[in-house]
């Protein structure tokens, strides 16, 4: 039997931008359960929510998968994403598949690398989280006194990943623009790490910020 956690996505999986009481009424739960379990799966970057006008009076909050929440489910998407890296690499050197990926991560990060270029290291980490998150991951930085360290805790690429490792190619490379530094992977989900995590000594952050 499903968790209602399972239910609540299957639910906004199948009846997207979705409202408290109806999904109340379709797991079976009262709201404030249901607001309790939405609370855990937004903080997860499973789920997000807007504002919707309907008719008069105040908006109502509905809500629907993220990217990382669509990413739970095996859909055809990901079986068609698979197909065609699975052709791209049966056609092509590998070194030119290597340049796609890194080519795509170069037009992704682009706009935000210029925005990080000139401003100090911590804001520049900021606004990679800020980048990331937008894509659909989770992620969190912190410091000691000799590295800052990045941990996904969530990645959109992940079941993909399963089947074709290149495309972790694509977070890293983006970290490495926006920071302007090489960020150095030190666990991978796909190894058997819990996460995914990079390092970046303060003293390459700080020259780079020069």
């Amino acid at each position: 039997m499903k968790s209602t956690r399972e239910r609540i996505l299957q639910t906004l999986l199948e009846n997207p931008r979705t409202p408290i009481t109806d999904l109340a009424e379709a797991v079976g739960i009262n709201p404030i359960s249901v607001r309790h379990h939405l609370s855990s799966l937004e903080n997860d970057g499973l789920v997000d929510w807007e504002e919707e006008r309907h008719g008069v009076g105040r908006p109502r909050l509905v809500y629907f998968l993220t990217e990382a929440g669509q990413e739970h489910f095996p859909t055809r998407y990901f079986r068609l994403t698979n197909q065609l890296l699975e052709e791209l690499k049966k056609t092509l050197p590998e070194e030119t598949v290597r340049k796609i990926f890194l080519n795509m991560a170069n037009t992704l990060s682009s706009e935000h690398s210029k925005r990080a270029n000139s401003v100090p290291l911590e804001e520049r980490l900021n606004i990679l989280q800020e980048f990331l998150t937008a894509e659909g991951f989770v992620i969190e930085w912190d410091k000691d006194d000799e590295n800052y360290y990045i941990r996904e805790i969530t990645c959109p690429y992940y079941h993909v990943g399963q089947s074709h490792p290149e495309v972790c190619t694509l977070d890293q490379t983006i970290i490495s623009n926006i920071l302007n530094i090489p960020a150095r992977k030190i666990n991978c989900i796909l190894q058997g790490d819990q996460h995914c995590s990079f390092v970046i000594p303060h003293k390459d952050l700080e020259a780079s910020n020069e």
